[in-house]
């Protein structure tokens, strides 16, 4: 009787990061490192940190990775990988910069390119390539740290209420909601400590939601949307509201199929227009007033902690995150 084996595949794990969002960028891959199939794949976790590129072994060891093929040495042995698998939130995970290494030494990685990426990741420049290609996006305002404008000078481009961001920050941090004139100085110095952009955007009223899009054998498919609702102590989806239980998210939303078939067709239409690969995640806004879902942003490396939305959408889709995971690394070879 013959027996064949099938080679598992090395994958890189890659965590960690140069941001704030690093702490998230853990959890994640503590949800992906529990549910890749081991019998599929040797899972590597590689931390990136601004102290040194490292491999951590299960029992917490850490030897340097070599950054010159991405290469790691086990018991003297050279290990190279067949796949990354991006589990890194913020810089230079989800801004194309590990993209563009990687693609310089040939090896295949799950999520987006370094182009998509960079664009994405820079909020005003993301809302200004969808606007141009007919997806509904909010007024605003791009501020750069060497060229300050006035408050006074904002309000005359802009209408109350503002929501201000660090233009390529993630997870809600140093942003604010800005409800009356006094509050919008210091809510744009806020946003500089995390950036040296800040986006000054109008508020968009309506219902917000978040949908999971990904891309399986040519077809993009959109999850089972949630719907996003800040705890009544929270001005806005920020975040505490993220990532430390102060919000409510419904998965799937409570929403007409009508609202829902706008808000994929939207969601499906920026997935294609951002030449998208992997899973994303888009958040929307639904304005009744107009009828119409606006685009927030493009979440190019969604969260994947116990607390995050992308794995709630897979569940409530029937399917499971051993599957979806596996889904993703097989893609990338594609």
């Amino acid at each position: 009787m013959a027996y064949f084996y099938i080679m598992k595949k090395n994958i890189a794990l890659v965590t960690g990061g140069y941001s704030g969002e690093a702490i998230i960028s853990y959890k994640s891959a503590t949800t992906i490192q529990n549910n890749l199939d081991k019998e599929k794949y040797n899972v590597f976790k590689i931390d990136i940190t601004q102290n040194g590129w490292f491999y951590e072994a299960e029992d917490g060891a850490r030897s340097a990775v070599d950054k010159n093929d991405f290469t790691i040495i086990i018991n003297g042995e050279k290990t190279a990988f067949a796949a990354v698998l991006i589990a890194l939130h913020g810089t230079p995970g989800e801004d194309g910069k590990l993209q563009g290494y990687f693609d310089m030494l040939n090896i295949p990685y799950t999520g987006c390119n370094a182009a998509t990426s960079a664009i994405t990741m820079n909020k005003s420049y993301a809302t200004g390539v969808a606007g141009k290609s007919g997806v509904n996006v909010a007024r605003s305002v791009l501020l750069f740290d060497h060229s300050p404008v006035p408050a006074e000078e904002l309000l005359q481009q802009l209408a109350l209420p503002l929501f201000i961001k660090p233009n390529s920050g993630g997870s809600s941090i140093g942003m604010s909601k800005v409800l009356q004139p006094e509050e919008l100085q210091p809510a744009i110095e806020k946003a500089f400590k995390e950036d040296r952009q800040v986006l000054v955007e109008e508020m968009i009223a309506g219902r917000e939601f978040t949908i999971g899009v990904y891309k399986s054998r040519g077809e993009i498919i959109t999850l089972p949307m949630t719907e996003v609702m800040a705890d009544a102590s929270k001005v806005f989806f920020d975040f505490e509201a993220k990532y430390e239980g102060k919000s409510t998210e419904i998965t799937p939303a409570r929403v007409d199929e009508a609202i829902a078939n706008k808000v994929r067709a939207a969601a499906k239409k920026v997935y294609a227009v951002f030449n998208c690969r992997g899973v994303i995640r888009i958040d929307f806004i639904y304005n009744e007033a107009a009828g119409e879902p606006f685009m927030l942003e493009v979440n190019t490396i969604p969260g994947q902690s116990a607390a995050s939305i992308i794995p709630q959408q897979v569940v409530a889709a029937g399917g499971n995150l051993k599957d979806f995971y596996t889904l993703l690394v097989e893609e990338c070879f594609g």
